[in-house]
């Protein structure tokens, strides 16, 4: 690492109970090793939204830009509050697929890329493409990918038993411990 340049440790936020998870241990991490913090959220205009460049209706680019700094302003504040991460702090917004902006960003020696697990269900990894294995898969730095929280499995349970109409015995959502 050259002189002045601060270490960085990066991290993909979405929005996602995973990508926050994730932000909490960049954080850690970045306090950990007297690094800089850079969140950066990627963003990429609806699908078809530039399929007619020549149209008379332009898409609202501007709008889709600024959803994406608030998406991340949010993460940022839900994640902290307003004590913020106690690590020197910037957030980008960029257009690109996630994975990629991720890669490109994390691009100097000394950086750490940090992730969320992402989901794993067997229809969501064939109808979207993993972030997750596209950094680990193309990353120059090292890559630390933070696993789903165990109460995930739980609260899907209750979500799928509330949805359905399902009673809901209250014991188990404790182990039965009072």
């Amino acid at each position: 690492m050259g002189e002045g340049e601060r270490r960085r440790v990066v991290v993909g936020v979405s929005g996602s109970p995973g990508s926050l998870a994730a932000l909490h241990r960049g954080a850690f991490e970045a306090r950990r090793t007297g690094a800089a913090l850079l969140v950066v959220g990627a963003w990429e205009p609806p699908r078809g939204a530039l399929a007619h460049p020549s149209s008379m209706l332009a898409p609202p680019m501007t709008e889709f830009r600024q959803m994406a700094d608030d998406r991340l302003l949010t993460a940022l504040a839900t994640a902290f509050g307003a004590d913020g991460p106690g690590v020197p702090c910037r957030g980008l917004v960029v257009w690109d697929r996630p994975g990629r902006a991720l890669v490109r960003t994390a691009d100097r020696l000394g950086d750490l890329l940090v992730i969320g697990g992402g989901r794993r269900g067997r229809m969501r990894r064939a109808l979207f493409p993993s972030v997750a294995r596209y950094c680990l898969a193309h990353a120059a730095c090292p890559v630390l990918a933070v696993p789903r929280s165990p109460l995930h499995r739980e609260l899907a349970s209750v979500r799928r038993r509330v949805s359905l109409r399902l009673p809901l015995d209250a014991s188990e959502l404790t182990d039965g411990r009072s």
